[in-house]
């Protein structure tokens, strides 16, 4: 299914800063990312602030609102310093992508005194999600409306995009490597132990009956994928009967991979197909 991610947004502050400040944040930071087309979960509700900071109590109803709307990835602004230990426990409660960042701060007051402090909160906060060893990624204190961080969200969006993708990962496999090629070994029981990552063999036989029925069947549809390819570059010096199998093979394939739900396609191209099939 493609669809945009959804992320769990979970602005934090302590109370040793100004909490109006904090407030005024969050819902800057919220209309900036959600003008960027992100789809979110916050905290409203769980809490008169919609913030997360030093009140243990309200954890566990933000790690289950997280889990229970699935959400793809976590984003905690640090409206002010921030609580590095509640931070810690939900990403590590919900094992997802994290992404940490905060406005960067004012000039201090007259007295030394900072409305935010959010850098130092933001090193707190690394320090203690490595300990618990919950990867994260970091975009350096900069101002809302700067490229530094439209960039650097849009970035962590699209990773996070791929780790979800690859989480629910099926590869077909047509076919073994080829005999020369050392490099295409992989390890099929340790992608799925270490990543979740399944593959679904098939044979290039069972390609091959595939092709030539999609061949034979010669749809409006085939001969749509045969006009894009011959629109692609120019095929003058091969045969229109080999462009046709070629559009019949990139069928067949799609086809098998919506069959068995599968995301990727991995092919033995080389040289078997051309034997079975005469073509590249």
């Amino acid at each position: 299914m493609n669809r945009a991610i959804t992320l769990g947004y979970a602005p934090t502050r302590r109370s040793v800063f100004s909490k109006l400040d904090a407030l005024k944040y969050k819902e800057l930071v919220r209309e900036k990312i959600k003008s960027w087309g992100t789809s979110i979960v916050d905290l409203e509700g769980i809490n008169e602030e919609g913030l997360l900071y030093d009140d243990m109590s309200h954890e566990s109803a933000i790690i289950e609102r997280f889990k229970s709307t699935n959400v793809d990835a976590l984003f905690f602004p640090h409206v002010n310093f921030g609580t590095e230990d509640a931070v810690a426990r939900v990403a590590k409660a919900i094992g997802k992508p994290v992404l940490l960042w905060g406005p960067r701060d004012e000039a201090p007051s007259d007295n030394g005194m900072r409305l935010r402090d959010t850098q130092c909160g933001l090193f707190a906060t690394g320090k203690i999600l490595r300990r618990f060893g919950v990867p994260f990624t970091y975009i350096v204190n900069s101002e809302v409306d700067s490229d530094v961080f439209r960039r650097g969200f849009l970035n962590f969006v699209a990773v996070a995009n791929v780790v979800r993708a690859m989480r629910t990962m099926r590869i077909l496999q047509i076919g073994p490597r080829p005999t020369a090629f050392w490099t295409m070994m992989f390890n099929e029981g340790e992608l799925l132990e270490k990543f979740g990552i399944q593959v679904f063999p098939v044979t290039l036989d069972d390609v091959k009956t595939e092709t030539l029925r999609v061949e034979r069947q010669n749809s409006l549809g085939l001969q749509q994928v045969k006009a894009e390819i011959q629109r692609s570059m120019d095929w003058s010096s091969v045969s229109d009967e080999k462009v046709l199998r070629i559009a019949a093979l990139k069928l067949a394939m799609r086809e098998l991979a919506d069959r068995y739900q599968c995301k990727a396609i991995a092919i033995q191209c080389w040289s078997a197909l051309q034997d079975l099939i005469g073509i590249m």
